[in-house]
């Protein structure tokens, strides 16, 4: 652990991108502190104006608070993308494990649902999953968390394929230890590096899929700020309030831009073939 710790201060990404995260995720806890309005207000008088003293984004074709907006969409795209990857790795940490201890039909079969689950594209899985629960926060939670499933699943049992059989887990047969025992204290614990990996990436997957969806209808709905369906709203107002569009995009581009390069920073510092430099 203080190898990692000294390898990740040295990690300039590392730092600056993990700045960034801790930063977006304070903006999202204390929003109703940060937000000078309430995200639904509506300013009858000052719709789509520039930036000014009292909204320093401007406001939208409602006159709303585009700052505040922004700030809360954070808060609902980080609950999202968080809660989503929770649910893929519980349930993809939970497949992988069985699948690749016990391997044979058990194997086959858990890995082929998971074949069928990765013939569809992200999106398109995610839109027939959120068609036939219905657009809410919960059901889009569930269906990025469903569609990621298959990604977990994978990694984790690739991992354990790896080290099921080396000697410790072959010694904590031999004295005749249980088999969730053998999975979850001697298997687990190493196939966390390639889940923390993967579940940095995956946020911002997510975070990017309830942007579409959101921006499709049916993702969080109105209205509830969120940056997909900001970016929705003000794509028939580009020109005469740019602001509209702008933000919300340079907010997600941020977020998302610093959940890829942390999680690119993190497999590097895990890599052993960079231990020694």
């Amino acid at each position: 652990m203080s190898t990692f710790r000294k390898r990740f201060w040295a990690n300039k990404t590392a730092v600056v991108c993990s700045i960034l995260l801790l930063m977006l995720c304070l903006v999202a806890i204390f929003a109703p502190i940060l937000a000078p309005h309430d995200p639904t207000e509506i300013f009858q008088n000052n719709r789509m104006e520039g930036s000014s003293s009292e909204f320093l984004l401007g406001t939208d074709q409602f006159g709303r608070d585009l700052l505040s907006r922004v700030i809360y969409g954070a808060r609902v795209s980080l609950l999202v993308g968080i809660s989503a990857v929770m649910v893929s790795v519980f349930f993809g940490t939970l497949f992988g494990l069985i699948a690749g201890y016990f391997g044979r039909w058990i194997d086959g079969f858990i890995m082929r649902v998971m074949d069928v689950l990765f013939a569809f594209p992200e999106i398109l899985l995610a839109l027939a999953i959120v068609a036939a629960l219905g657009p809410g926060t919960f059901n889009t939670i569930m269906a990025i968390g469903i569609v990621n499933i298959p990604i977990f699943t994978r990694t984790v049992r690739g991992a354990v394929l790896s080290i099921k059989n080396l000697e410790f887990v072959e010694s904590a047969r031999a004295i005749g230890a249980s088999t969730p025992r053998i999975l979850f204290k001697e298997i687990f614990p190493n196939v966390t590096a390639p889940l923390l990996v993967q579940s940095s990436l995956a946020i911002s997957g997510a975070i990017l899929t309830e942007s579409a969806l959101s921006f499709l209808g049916l993702g969080i709905q109105p209205p509830d700020p969120s940056w997909g369906g900001m970016i929705s709203e003000a794509r028939r107002y580009m020109e005469l309030a740019p602001g509209m569009i702008i933000w919300p995009c340079v907010a997600m581009t941020i977020t998302i831009l610093s959940c890829n390069m942390f999680g690119d920073a993190v497999r590097d510092i895990l890599d052993p073939r960079h231990r020694g430099k």
